[in-house]
């Protein structure tokens, strides 16, 4: 039965996927909340169709940030991304340039003014990441980035990249971290789906101001370990 519900999901998932990009190429010339509304219902789209034919509920927990905020996540699959446009008021990924390069993907990317970065940068890159989010933030979004920088296995701590610490110590703001298990289910590298609950745990806030070193250790800590314990309780 999995086999037959994770295929069915799988072929609603790209239908879908491919309907909505198509469709929303008009709103490439209308204003970006037209953009963003469409986006949050292809994420609604994707969460229904998950309930409905892989058995998967979605479950968010802990207090969702509003306003301009940042907030740092675990990273175990593509759901990871796309869930948020249906759970944060207006949310703005930390992407790597390679994507723009997807076809119709790039384009929404770049609509929605999401934060391109050249990982291979370095410091230009760094401080490009900055000096973008600073500007998402005027626009009262919740800035989204994956401190690992990829996709990570379940149950393997993360290595957590400097982007984030930068971002911390400038923009002087509270971090909450998002803690999931969305790896459990929507299997890395698999068509499979493994029916249960995906859970979304935001955490409290980091305050603003520790040390660099203070800082990256308590989020490590706190993103890990909540993780773990969503992992082992096998939902």
């Amino acid at each position: 039965m999995i086999y037959l519900r994770s295929f069915l999901f799988q072929l609603f998932f790209w239908l879908w996927s491919a309907t909505m990009a198509i469709l929303m190429l008009v709103t490439l010339v209308l204003p970006r909340p037209i953009n963003r509304a469409a986006m949050r219902l292809w994420s609604q789209g994707v969460i229904l169709g998950l309930r409905i034919l892989a058995g998967v509920r979605v479950e968010v927990r802990g207090q969702v940030p509003t306003g301009p905020a940042l907030v740092a996540a675990k990273h175990q699959s593509m759901f990871d991304v796309f869930s948020q446009f249906a759970i944060l008021p207006d949310a703005c990924f930390v992407m790597k340039k390679e994507l723009l390069m997807v076809p119709l993907f790039g384009w929404h990317g770049l609509k929605a003014r999401m934060i391109v970065v050249d990982r291979d940068g370095h410091s230009a890159a760094l401080k490009k990441l900055v000096r973008d989010s600073v500007d998402r933030m005027k626009e009262t979004r919740q800035v989204v980035i994956f401190p690992e920088g990829t996709r990570g296995k379940v149950g393997e701590p993360g290595d957590y990249k400097p982007g984030i610490a930068a971002l911390y110590r400038e923009l002087e703001l509270p971090v909450t971290p998002l803690a999931l298990n969305c790896g459990q289910h929507w299997l890395h590298k698999s068509l499979l789906i493994q029916p249960g609950v995906i859970v979304f745990e935001y955490l409290p806030p980091i305050p603003a101001g520790l040390k660099r070193g203070e800082f990256m250790r308590e989020l490590q800590t706190r993103i890990d370990g909540a993780t773990k314990a969503l992992e082992d309780a096998n939902l």
